[in-house]
């Protein structure tokens, strides 16, 4: 049986879709299920040709310019980025599968760029949303199933710093910590 590694996945973009906006900076954290962090992957992405910053999206940017100038260093051309994501996620030592928070979101820009880019999704059609396993571990309707609500010690006080590949490795640490409270659920 393959093992399954949870890619938990943060993307920072300057507008709401892919194609006219554009992916600013991709990180991905591997766990295994007992919360072992396998590797990670940053990197941050030139802009697309053509495509321009969203405004509602530009002026949240300005008032976060700590994580803008992060997203904004050393970018790197799109095909080099999703050609080097493409193998990381291809050597990993089990099937990826990924997690993101919100993952409708990260999910679309890093299935898109794959896409586009390198022509496969190790990932296939399928990404795991934590609030949508925390709604159903929780058994709470989606609006109270957010990060405010959820027990402390799964977040693990980390702060969310709209830095990808902090950000990447918090919402890891959350996930692997509802799995195994889901787990251990499973065993009483």
């Amino acid at each position: 049986m393959t093992i399954e590694i949870y890619v938990s996945t943060d993307i920072e973009a300057d507008g709401p879709i892919p194609g006219p906006h554009s992916m600013l900076s991709l990180a991905s954290a591997a766990y295994t299920a007992d919360k072992q962090l396998v590797a990670t992957f940053t990197a941050n992405l030139e802009t697309l040709p053509g495509a321009q910053g969203h405004p509602k999206t530009m002026k949240w940017w300005a008032e976060q310019p700590d994580a803008w100038a992060a997203s904004r260093a050393d970018p790197q051309p799109p095909l080099e980025v999703m050609k080097s994501y493409h193998a990381w996620l291809v050597a990993l030592p089990g099937k990826p599968i990924f997690v993101g928070y919100p993952a409708a979101y990260d999910f679309m820009f890093v299935y898109w760029y794959l896409i586009n880019f390198v022509g496969d999704s190790p990932f296939k059609f399928s990404a795991l949303d934590i609030r949508s396993y925390a709604m159903a571990f929780l058994k709470q309707s989606y609006n109270e199933s957010g990060k405010d609500n959820l027990p402390a010690a799964w977040l693990e006080n980390l702060p969310l710093a709209h830095i990808a590949l902090d950000d990447a490795i918090q919402q890891g640490k959350l996930f692997c910590n509802l799995l195994q409270a889901n787990l251990e659920r499973e065993e009483r």
